[in-house]
């Protein structure tokens, strides 16, 4: 069984930081690409970045790209989210997902172990 743990979510100014943290139980998580996804009041759950099995390779949502940096540190069994230049529009509760194995796409259903989620609020 995997276990996903959020942490670094809170309150933030517009145009502040947060380092988001994915702690993952399990021996295999080296094997797996790991995504972060977010969750508005009233949205859909969309995506936000996704990394490789050894970080070689990164993908963003547009809404993110260029302020946002996903990163993993596999002796540690955590992704990371780093969150630059933080927006209102922001704002969500932010969940670390396991791709599953043989899978490297944004697609919702194609993740299969999900953290709780860690709620990230900008203020403007």
């Amino acid at each position: 069984q995997v276990q996903l743990v959020e942490s670094g979510g809170g309150l933030v100014q517009a145009g502040g930081s947060l380092r988001l943290s994915c702690a993952a139980s399990g021996r295999t998580f080296s094997s797996y690409a790991m995504g972060w996804f977010r969750q508005a009041p009233g949205k859909e759950r969309e995506f936000v970045a996704r990394i490789s099995w050894n970080g070689g390779n990164t993908y963003y949502a547009d809404s993110v790209k260029g302020r946002f940096t996903i990163s993993r540190d596999n002796a540690k069994n955590t992704v990371y989210l780093q969150m630059n230049r933080l927006k209102p529009e922001d704002t969500a509760v932010y969940y670390c997902a396991r791709n599953k194995r043989y899978t490297w796409t944004d697609d919702i259903k194609d993740y299969d172990y999900w953290g709780q989620g860690t709620q990230v609020t900008v203020s403007s």
